[in-house]
């Protein structure tokens, strides 16, 4: 597929939506922009109840491929109830103040992703954190009720989300956004033009804070390997001709899902384990003084990706996948934490 959102086989997202992925993600004629109005306001369905009978709820003890990190982390470690269930827990991204992380939820991780648009609960969801707990999650709504659509790839930076969308109207995964006003997401829009999706061919992303700077991985022409990561500087009329990140960062394989910290002194992304290890693992790069990065370490090794990390950089969430001990299936997959070391 020329222009994904996700790559097989790491996040769940994928799974749900590049069944409804074309090869090519060309916009049909948009419908007439949506007039600012409170968010769709349906009852919240109960994640719990939708998770079925036989779905199994994996712990650390019983994990056949438990996340390792390297020296100065924190032995990585599932966040409790109420944001992991035997559901498929993927794709976080925490608020820099820690407080807030959403994530993508899917009941069942073997259901195809055409038989997901109407559980009411596959989608994005948030929650927040209060004295160190966690609060029961909430499904975020991003479109008019009884619109078929299917929401990932979330990406918040003030009052701006980015996230990526299979839905009516449109053809394939699309980025849209939507603002934030008085505590809701409003005004859900298609935003592939400004991000110049099908030009660069755009995947997961990630503005620097100050908003100048546009991550994000590709496998368009160019690269070193299948999908890479890319930067592209705000100009006066959106965004320049991306750059490739280079060899220090990309490699033959695969290397995506950017984020970079608060200070923009870190890049962090998941790829193929340079340790030898099964699955995808997180690294980070440095910045250096004159503004390339150094070479890169791998933090955390099996079946982890997608990281995200508070503004003080103390703190690392990322997903884990839990497989079987002959890695021929995927059984569930959680939010995990490890936090740096003093």
């Amino acid at each position: 597929m020329k222009n994904r959102m996700k790559l097989l086989p790491l996040p769940l997202a994928l799974l749900v939506l590049a069944a409804l992925a074309c090869e090519q993600a060309t916009p049909s004629p948009q419908p007439t922009p949506h007039a600012p109005r409170p968010s769709p306001s349906p009852t919240q369905v109960d994640r719990l109840s939708t998770i079925p009978a036989s779905a199994v709820k994996m712990t650390p003890d019983e994990d056949a491929w438990p996340p390792v990190a390297i020296a100065g982390w924190s032995q990585p470690e599932p966040l409790g109830a109420p944001v992991n269930t035997a559901g498929g827990e993927d794709s976080p991204f925490v608020l820099p103040d820690g407080q807030t992380l959403y994530f993508f939820f899917t009941p069942d991780v073997t259901i195809p992703a055409e038989k997901q648009l109407f559980d009411g609960v596959t989608g994005i969801w948030v929650t927040t954190q209060s004295s160190g707990n966690w609060s029961d999650p909430r499904r975020v709504l991003l479109a008019s009720p009884g619109e078929v659509h299917l929401d990932g790839c979330e990406f918040v930076l003030g009052d701006l989300m980015y996230f990526c969308t299979a839905r009516e109207g449109f053809t394939g995964i699309q980025w849209f956004r939507a603002d934030l006003r008085e505590g809701q997401w409003l005004d859900w829009r298609y935003a592939g033009d400004e991000l110049k999706q099908n030009e660069y061919e755009v995947g997961e992303l990630h503005l620097s804070a100050d908003g100048q700077m546009l991550f994000f991985h590709s496998s368009r022409t160019g690269g070193y390997g299948g999908v890479d990561v890319w930067v592209s500087q705000k100009i006066s009329d959106g965004w320049g001709e991306p750059l490739n990140l280079g060899p220090q960062v990309n490699t033959s394989g695969d290397e995506g899902w950017p984020f970079v910290s608060a200070d923009g002194q870190e890049l962090w992304f998941n790829g193929t384990s340079r340790r030898g290890r099964p699955g995808p693992a997180v690294f980070r790069c440095l910045r250096q003084p004159d503004g390339s990065w150094a070479a890169c370490e791998e933090i955390v090794s099996q079946f982890a990706g997608e990281p995200t990390l508070t503004a003080d950089g103390l703190t690392l969430y990322f997903v884990h996948h839990y497989f079987t001990a002959d890695l021929s299936r995927m059984i569930e997959a959680d939010i995990y934490v490890s936090y740096r070391l003093p």
